[in-house]
This record gives structure tokens, sequence and C-alpha cells, in this order.
């Protein structure tokens, strides 16, 4: 990793802003666009230590501290109030009020994916760290978020017809426990790389009936704490042998990594307002099926 270029850390730093909020798998591209670049690029995702650990996966990681920074940032009056009502519920020993409830939501739901990342994050890593592995799960990806829409669109005109005047939508916090910790425990297919944290959570929120824009905002609140623990339990590992000599590059990807994640999340939000998943499925099964094709 000490051959780390300062390019090389700018480009990765974008690329993990942007992927890891789009539903395209932010793991998946970090694989497979070294790949596609060949050269000094793919070494970076191919190198490894006697043990078979790589480094550049502990590099790419450390970026997502940046991205739930800019996630925090973004959502950061609703963190205050969910903080808030999470404080609330232990001083009074109930759950009451809708800032209360999102807060226990979002601890539930991030219990599965905490307890197979630690279980199991670094083995999926290592075994699946290969272009083509990434490659059918990027189109595997594409296929989830189109069988979402499909789903979501027949349940909601199979509710128009049974109720003409609406409300087939639902709130964040009316979902239930159980389909908190489900849609939660979604997440632990993004220790594939090519399936999307948020992909498959936007997916499982959109099949529990809520809106694009608040399947997305669930999403991205229920990725923060994941993100950033991911983050900060690699942190050390840039402390060894295998952050020798890239100080200065982790923090410039960083820095990118927040501006881009930032970016990205305002986008996203705007977007989710009134569009749909169907862009992101065409890319995703296009990109995919094109990278099976070329590393298989």
């Amino acid at each position: 990793m000490s051959d780390l270029t300062y390019t090389q850390a700018v480009v990765m730093g974008l690329l993990q802003g942007v992927t890891e909020l789009f539903p395209v798998s932010s793991l998946g591209h970090s694989i497979l666009v070294p790949a596609w670049l060949g050269g000094d690029w793919e070494r970076l995702v191919t190198e490894s230590d006697s043990a078979g650990h790589t480094p550049f996966l502990a590099f790419v990681v450390a970026l997502h501290v940046a991205t739930a920074v800019a996630l925090v940032l973004f959502y950061w009056r609703d963190w205050v109030r969910i903080v808030g009502g999470f404080l609330s519920s232990l001083r009074h020993r109930s759950i009451e009020g809708d800032d209360a409830r999102l807060a226990w939501l979002i601890i539930l739901a991030t219990i599965p994916v905490g307890i197979v990342g630690l279980i199991a994050e670094k083995p999926l890593r290592v075994v699946f760290a290969t272009p083509l592995a990434a490659s059918v799960f990027l189109l595997l990806n594409g296929l989830v978020l189109l069988t979402a829409e499909l789903l979501r669109r027949r349940a909601a005109a199979g509710q128009h017809a049974a109720q003409p005047s609406g409300g087939n939508n639902r709130a964040m916090t009316s979902l239930t426990m159980w389909e908190a910790v489900g849609i939660g425990a979604c997440q632990i297919l993004a220790l594939l790389p090519g399936i999307s944290r948020s992909g498959v959570t936007i997916s499982a929120g959109l099949l529990r009936r809520l809106v694009h824009e608040d399947a997305a905002k669930f999403a991205f609140l229920l990725a923060t704490p994941v993100i950033l623990a991911a983050g900060l339990l690699k942190i050390p590992e840039l402390f060894g042998p295998e952050g020798h000599g890239i100080g200065g590059q982790v923090l410039v990807g960083s820095l990118c990594a927040f501006v881009a994640a930032l970016a990205a999340v305002a986008f996203l939000a705007r977007w989710f307002h009134t569009r749909t998943l169907y862009p992101f499925v065409i890319y995703c099964v296009l990109a995919g099926a094109i990278s099976i094709v070329h590393f298989a």
C-alpha cells in the first residue's frame, strides 16, 4: 500500500462517497473500478500479505468514517431529535413520541448486521474480494432493486383499487419493531461486494409501503451508525503495517469521500422525492453483465 498515490486516493475517495449512498455498492465499485483500469490500480485490490489480508480494504473502509460524518451533518437535525428521544425514553422508561420510537427502531435494526459483521465481515470480504464475484453481485443487486420496484407498484395498485382515496403510504415511525429489524438485517447482504447497503434497505422499506423518500431516509439513518462503526474498527489497522506510508493519502481520500457523500445524499434526498430506483436498476444490470463477460 506504500505505492498508493494521491491521485488514486482522490479517485477512490470520491468513488466511495458517491457509491456508498447511491444504491450501486461502494465495496463492489472499489474492486471493479481498479480492476477495469488495470496496472497499478489493479494491484491495489490484488495485493495481500502472507496471511491473505488486503490492506486496500482497510483503506477503503477507513473512508467510511468520512461518509458517516457527511450523513450525520446532513441529517443533524434528525439526529438531535433521535438522540433526544432516546435519552427521554431512558429517563422515563417508556417509548413515547416519534423521536423516541425512531431511536429504538434504529437501535434494534442495527443489531443483526452488527453481530454478523463482527463475526463474518473479514472472511466474506477476503473470499469475495474478486472482480468476478463483485460483478455477479452487482448484477444481482440490480435485480433486487427491480424486484422491489415491481412488487411495490403491484402492492400500490392493489391498495389503490381497494382504497381509491389513498392511504397506502406509511411513515417511518409506523414500522413495527420487527419490520425495522427485518429492514436492518438486509444490511448483512452488503457485506458481499456488489450488493448495495442503501439499495437493499431502500428496497425493503418500499416493500413495507414506505414512499421512496422515506425509504431512502430510513436507509441512510440506519446506515450511519453501521458505516461509522465499520470505519472506526478499521482505523487502528491503518496505524499498523497495513497503513505504513499512506497517512496523507488516507486524509486526502477521506476529505474527498466526505465531500462526495455530502453531495450524494443531498442529490438523492431530492431524487427520491419524485423518482424511483429504475435508473439504478439499469446501471447495475448493465455494468454487472458487462463486467461478468470481461472478468469471467
